[in-house]
Formats: C-alpha cells, sequence, structure tokens
C-alpha cells in the first residue's frame, strides 16, 4: 500500500480542523455518511475530505479489492499460509446459491447443519430433550476464544429475546470461572455444550473433563446432558457424546467469524430459531451490501478506509469502541479479538517484513459508564484515540423511554465534545464568570481546556434487534478483511497465539514439580520455584 500521497495530504491539511470542514460544505453529514437499509454510518467527525477520501478509495483498486472480495465470497483458497478457504459467509447464505470449495458446493452440509441446530434447540426449548432431572434449566457452554467471544457477545445482546434456558459461559482454565459457574445449577438439569473444533483445546477440554464430573457426581447422565461443537467426531465419542449431538464446521471457518453457525448453538437455543434466521440474515444483508456497494456508498469499506486513515496516515495507535447499548457490553472485546487476532500481523501475504504500521489496539466499554473511567484521556490526553461510536435510536423498554433518551444525548454529546472541544479564552470566561481573577483564573482556565478536533464515527440504527445485530457484526467482519487487503496481510491466520501454548504445555509438568526448571531462562525458574514453594 502507497501511503505516500496521503501522507502528504495529511501533511498538507494538518492546520485544517473538523469544525472548518462543516463550515465550509453545509451538507457535509450527508457527503461523509453510508447507508444501508436502516443503519447509518456516520464520519463526517473526522479529518477526511474530498480529496483524501478520493486517494483513500484509489487504495481500493489498486489493492485489488473487488477481486479478493469474489475470491473470499467464491470460496478460493485466500487463507493462504493455511492453504483454506474464508467462508464464514457461507454459513449466513441462507438463500443465496451454491458455494463451491475444490468443486463441491458446500451448502447443502451448511443447511443441513443449521436445521440440525434448529431441531436440537427447539427440542431443548420446548422440554422434548431433557436430563435426569426434567426439562433444562440451564445451559453450560464451555469454549475459548471465537468459541466463547462470539455467542456471549450475542447471547447478551439479544436478551430481549430470551425465552429459552439460562445461559452460562465458561471458557478459562482458572478453576474459579467453571467452580463460580457450577455452583449455582442443578446437575441433573443442566445441559453442557462444549465447543471446541479439534476436541483438543487444553482450556476448552480441562473444563469440559470438570463439569462432566460435577455431573455424575451430583446424579445427572452425561450421555443425555452433553452436547458438542466439534469436527472431531471419534474424539466426542470417545468423550461420551452421541453422534446426533455433535455439530460440525469445516477447516474455513476461522474461529472469530464462527458464531454464524454451531459455535452459535447456544445463542440459538436462548432466542430461538427464528430469531437466530433473524441473526443471519442480518449479516446475510450486509454481505450483499458490501458485494454490491460502490466504494463511496459501501459501508464496510468506509469503515475500513476511517480506519486506515486513522491508523496508517495519521498514525494513531489504538481504536475506542464505545457502544452506547449496555446489551453490547461484550462487543468491544468481540471486536478486540477480530480486529487484533486478524490484522495484529508484522508480516506481508508474501513472507516480506510490512513497512507500515499494522492493525490498531482495540479496547472499549458501553457508554455511559465509560464517560466514568476513562473518557478524560480521550478529551485531554496527549494522544488522540479515534472513537467509533454506537447507538440505537430506541430502546426495548417503552417504559423507559427516558432512559434512552438520555443515553442518546450522552452518545451524540460526547462526538459533538470531542469535535468542538474547549478553547483557552473559553475556559477563561467561565473561570472569570465564577468569581477568579489573575494567576488563578488562568491556572484554572488551562485545567479545563478541551483540545477538540478529535475524530469519532457514529454507528446508529432504529433498535437492536437480532437482523441489526448479525448486520452490525457483519459490517465489522467485512471491514477487517478490506484492512487485511490493503495491507497485504493474511487476516484469516493466527500464528502469534502458538508459541505461548507450545510452551505451556512443555512447563506443565515443570509446574506439576515433576520436571526440573533446568534449561528454562533464570525468571521462569524463579517464578516456579516460588510457586513450588508456596503450593499447599
Amino acid at each position: 500500500m502507497q501511503l505516500d500521497g496521503l501522507t502528504a495530504l495529511a501533511s498538507e491539511r494538518k492546520d485544517q480542523t473538523i469544525l472548518g470542514l462543516f463550515d465550509k460544505d453545509a451538507n457535509r453529514a450527508g457527503t461523509y455518511s453510508a447507508s444501508t437499509g436502516d443503519l447509518l454510518f456516520d464520519y463526517s467527525k473526522t479529518q477526511i475530505d474530498h480529496d483524501t477520501r478520493d486517494a483513500l478509495i484509489a487504495l481500493c483498486d489498486a489493492a485489488g479489492l473487488a477481486e479478493r472480495r469474489e475470491a473470499m465470497f467464491s470460496g478460493a483458497k485466500i487463507n493462504e499460509t493455511e492453504g483454506r478457504a474464508v467462508l464464514h459467509t457461507a454459513l449466513r447464505n441462507l438463500d443465496g446459491g451454491p458455494v463451491e470449495v475444490d468443486g463441491l458446493d458446500v451448502m447443502p452440509d451448511v443447511l443441513d447443519t443449521l436445521q440440525r441446530m434448529r431441531v436440537f434447540a427447539e427440542e431443548v426449548r420446548g422440554g422434548a430433550i431433557t436430563g435426569a432431572g426434567g426439562s433444562f434449566s440451564d445451559v453450560v457452554n464451555i469454549g475459548i476464544g471465537g468459541s466463547d467471544l462470539g455467542p456471549v457477545m450475542a447471547t447478551h445482546a439479544l436478551s430481549p429475546y430470551h425465552d429459552g434456558p439460562r445461559l452460562h459461559y465458561v471458557s478459562n482454565v482458572d478453576g474459579a470461572h467453571i467452580a463460580d459457574t457450577l455452583r449455582q445449577l442443578d446437575p441433573t438439569r443442566t445441559l453442557v455444550i462444549v465447543a471446541s473444533k479439534t476436541f483438543t483445546t487444553i482450556e476448552t477440554m480441562t473444563n469440559a473433563r470438570t463439569a462432566r464430573a460435577w455431573m455424575m457426581d451430583g446424579g445427572g447422565d452425561p450421555a443425555r446432558q452433553f452436547a458438542a461443537v466439534s469436527s472431531a467426531v471419534d474424539k466426542t465419542e470417545s468423550f461420551g457424546i452421541p453422534k446426533d449431538r455433535v455439530f460440525g464446521f469445516a477447516d474455513w471457518v476461522g474461529g472469530r467469524y464462527s458464531v454464524w453457525g454451531p459455535v452459535g448453538l447456544p445463542v440459538m437455543i436462548a432466542v430461538g430459531s427464528n430469531a437466530f434466521d433473524a441473526f443471519l440474515r442480518g449479516g446475510q444483508a450486509m454481505d450483499v451490501h458490501f458485494r454490491a456497494a460502490n466504494w463511496v456508498e459501501n459501508m464496510p469499506v468506509m469503515l475500513a478506509l476511517v480506519g486506515i486513515w486513522h491508523r496508517q496516515v495519521l498514525g494513531h495507535t489504538s481504536r475506542a469502541v464505545l457502544p452506547y447499548d449496555q446489551r453490547l457490553l461484550r462487543l468491544p472485546a468481540y471486536f478486540q479479538q477480530l480486529e487484533m487476532e486478524s490484522n495484529g500481523k508484522s508480516v506481508a501475504m508474501d513472507g516480506s517484513s510490512l513497512t507500515m504500521p499494522s492493525g490498531p489496539v482495540v479496547w472499549g466499554e458501553p457508554g455511559t459508564n465509560g464517560q466514568h473511567a476513562f473518557y478524560q484521556l480521550i478529551h485531554q490526553g496527549t494522544d488522540v484515540v479515534p472513537c467509533e461510536f454506537m447507538v440505537a435510536a430506541e430502546g426495548h423498554e417503552p417504559e423507559l423511554a427516558h432512559h434512552q433518551r438520555l443515553l442518546l444525548a450522552n452518545c451524540l454529546a460526547q462526538s459533538e465534545a470531542l469535535m468542538r472541544g474547549r478553547s483557552l479564552d473559553e475556559a477563561r470566561q467561565r473561570m472569570a464568570s465564577a468569581g477568579l481573577q489573575g494567576d488563578e483564573l488562568e491556572r484554572q482556565a488551562r485545567h479545563r481546556v478541551f483540545a477538540g478536533n478529535r475524530p469519532s464515527t457514529t454507528l446508529i440504527y432504529p433498535k437492536l434487534t437480532p437482523f441489526v445485530l448479525g448486520q452490525i457484526i457483519a459490517l465489522y467482519e467485512h471491514r477487517v478483511f478490506v484492512e487485511g487487503v490493503l495491507l497485504g496481510i493474511n487476516s484469516f491466520d493466527q500464528w502469534g497465539v502458538e508459541l505461548g501454548k507450545e510452551l505451556a504445555t512443555s512447563l506443565g509438568p515443570i509446574v506439576d514439580g515433576e520436571e526440573s526448571a533446568e534449561g528454562k531462562d533464570g525468571s521462569t525458574a524463579a517464578l516456579v520455584a516460588y510457586a513450588l514453594r508456596h503450593r499447599d
């Protein structure tokens, strides 16, 4: 990606303010926004102008984005380091026609698995499938990474539609996580779903064995009360899970993109198959938009280009995701994995070192909580943090509509404050009105200056429905894809997670006290020795 022209444009416009851009263009909000369906993405509160947008869009053509996009949707093996297709979009391709991998249409298997999920979920919800103690009151999903973050996020987000058994999620191998979760449950009326594609993930399988022992000790029946999301049928069978309770998916579905398929089974049990289908259709609608819209009207493309402008051109190292929706409390963590595991790379597709920064640090919390925590740094800190606000026009509780109006007002006020700021003269006037004078007025005024001209985007939608959630998740998936194409990296492998896993395996016997720490570095050996001395 050639950034010289964009860097030069940014340098030429270093004194140009966002407010000044609004002064020049009365219709800036309409010009610098994109929409699809009822979703509106406003990026007018950034320093992007006509020339910079044109230059950013030119990157798409130079990188062959259209061709890469069609290669992904058509089943080409664009995950080149693993030799795999990238087809999470097929999981939500409910009526889009065949999709081939190695000459075989994958859609019959996708739709068959989806139908099996529907039947199983509705039988669990309706009581046709029961535990040793009767109908299921609770479901525990055991997974980690994409097998946990996606369904956790979606279950919280769709809580107004949750009319099935209570859902619980265990991911951390820390025994506290599963102990605290199981303590409150009835082992005879709990369904456990073990989500691991290979059925070898150490954290997941450790937790699964603990759950099985808990169930057996409490009078439950694991053969009736366990299901699996896995492609390793031999291993699930050895574990004692019947084949008809196993839901597999192909290697062309990456973990962080897997909530659309069997990994989403707990979500389907919580909200029902109809609501889950609406979620899939929201994702499919975004796919259609992404493939059809021209670049300037293409929401995922423009979201990605704003990200490129802020990270690669202007050098802002982090990005705050700020949903003004309490039910999206896990969305920043979900996007954190999506972005940082996908585009946190330092090597280009051809094996050469990147010559530009890769993805940003992604973080955030729901508003308004964040306003009373880290917004101080966002407004007055020395680093500029581009902010991505999200908010619904309407909540799910009509009797609490005044809460939603206050929430919306806060969201819009924060983006305006970041852009507008407060000058020293304005701060002086405030202090003078408060009765201060002289040096004290000046000192106090300086503490109340807001630099302003800090960029933000806003994604606004009517209400957080399953369909809208599907749109939002697919929007950010495609954003990550576009950024990866422009950076020339493979967004679909994650070799960075492997080394720590390997070392943890080798450290297991040492931490157990069965082997010596000889050969380990001095720090690791000393820490192991400390742990062994203080172990009961």
